[in-house]
């Protein structure tokens, strides 16, 4: 059964992207309501190119404000939600349009994979999911004035959609100033709140504050398990940034309370002992790593390098310094499958095929099982 669908968005100078955004989902969105919250440039006239209706909104430092006042103005069946930097690709416009004329409107929300970067070739290697579709008569809202969330529940279902993320502007720090400014009204931080002013801390370069605010929001014991694990691993960078390595193992094996180590921790905690020359412990977990394999529906960071080619070729440095040259070509001729034209794998070769004439050794003969990154570790 066919649905129809109102885009909802939020918007202030964002005439480099809007266009683009709004040329990848006008196929199959039945209307397209504008939220304009300041703008400056030329983004309500593109909007209008699109037949969009364009409200004013006063910015009031509160992002779920925006979006429920723009939600709040759709008339169609169900909402899609974007931001002016995100697009979609053919291949996935194709796959909405078919979702809309078969769609089940006993499902109340739909999650969408989110792709925040890619390699060269378009493949995704950093994501997570966000709930992107939604039943207009469920009424969901938008909870946080700051890195805000979309509160849904019922029937949701997880297709194999994916929506980019294109951002062109630089990270600023208004989000830190949000954050600052209701520090300073006293307003009462919750346990999310107190976990993304930390990230805020970090992505501009404070690091001593950022420890600060990430070791209370672990400390408070509460919060989603892939938020702790998010935490622990910025936490551990900002201790190496800030001369504190000695609290990174602590930190680390602290993050294991929480839930199975993901892929990243495992690379970090492997880096450890790669530092104190104990690779045959370092070999352990940047294997463990490699069959860290991502949960299909869960809504976390998924952050495939740190899966592959990073501890595939941490795996061949470590077999290297031990003198495992079988195994260190293994790992490099895997680095290869994701990241073929690295300076490093080509350096490594040269390297391996090198040690091989030194020792009269023939190149390993490889079959099929390089491949396979979760079975058949030397």
């Amino acid at each position: 059964m066919s649905i129809t669908i109102s885009l909802c968005m939020i918007v202030k100078n964002e005439e480099e992207t809007l266009e683009r955004c709004l040329e990848s989902a006008q196929s199959f969105v039945d209307e397209i309501i504008i939220v304009d919250t300041g703008s400056t440039d030329s983004t309500k006239e593109i909007a209008k190119k699109f037949n969009a209706v364009v409200y004013d909104f006063k910015w009031i430092d509160d992002f779920s404000a925006a979006r429920n006042f723009a939600f709040s103005k759709a008339t169609k069946e169900y909402i899609f939600w974007l931001d002016a930097d995100d697009y979609i690709t053919n291949e996935n416009i194709k796959k909405i349009e078919e979702l809309k004329v078969t769609f089940d409107n006993n499902v109340d929300a739909v999650s969408m994979n989110y792709s925040l970067s890619r390699d060269a070739k378009g493949n995704t290697t950093y994501s997570l999911k966000r709930n992107r579709l939604v039943k207009k008569s469920k009424d969901f809202k938008w909870i946080g004035c700051i890195h805000e969330y979309l509160e849904v529940f019922g029937n949701i279902i997880h297709p194999d959609i994916s929506i980019n993320h294109g951002k062109m502007k630089p990270h600023g720090n208004r989000n830190l100033e949000i954050f600052r400014a209701m520090e300073k009204k006293n307003i009462e931080f919750s346990v999310r709140d107190n976990f993304y002013y930390a990230n805020e801390l970090y992505y501009n370069g404070l690091f001593k504050e950022a420890i600060i605010q990430y070791e209370n929001f672990l400390d408070t014991g509460k919060g989603w398990v892939e938020d702790k694990k998010t935490a622990t691993a910025n936490l551990i960078q900002c201790y190496n940034l800030t001369n504190k390595k000695e609290k990174c193992m602590e930190i680390i094996l602290k993050s294991f309370e929480f839930d199975i180590p993901r892929a990243d921790i495992c690379c970090r905690l492997a880096e450890q002992f790669m530092e104190k020359q104990q690779y045959n412990q370092a070999i352990f977990w940047y294997k463990v790593a490699m069959g860290c394999i991502h949960e299909k529906d869960n809504l976390g960071i998924d952050h495939k390098d740190y899966y592959t080619w990073i501890p595939s070729i941490q795996l061949c440095v470590c077999y290297s310094i031990i003198g495992d040259y079988d195994a260190a070509y293994y790992y490099n001729e895997m680095t290869a499958i994701y990241v073929p034209n690295s300076p490093k794998v080509e350096y490594n070769r040269n390297f391996l095929n090198g040690k091989f004439k030194e020792l009269g050794k023939v190149q390993p003969d490889l079959d099929c099982k390089l491949i396979d990154r979760r079975h058949r570790f030397f």
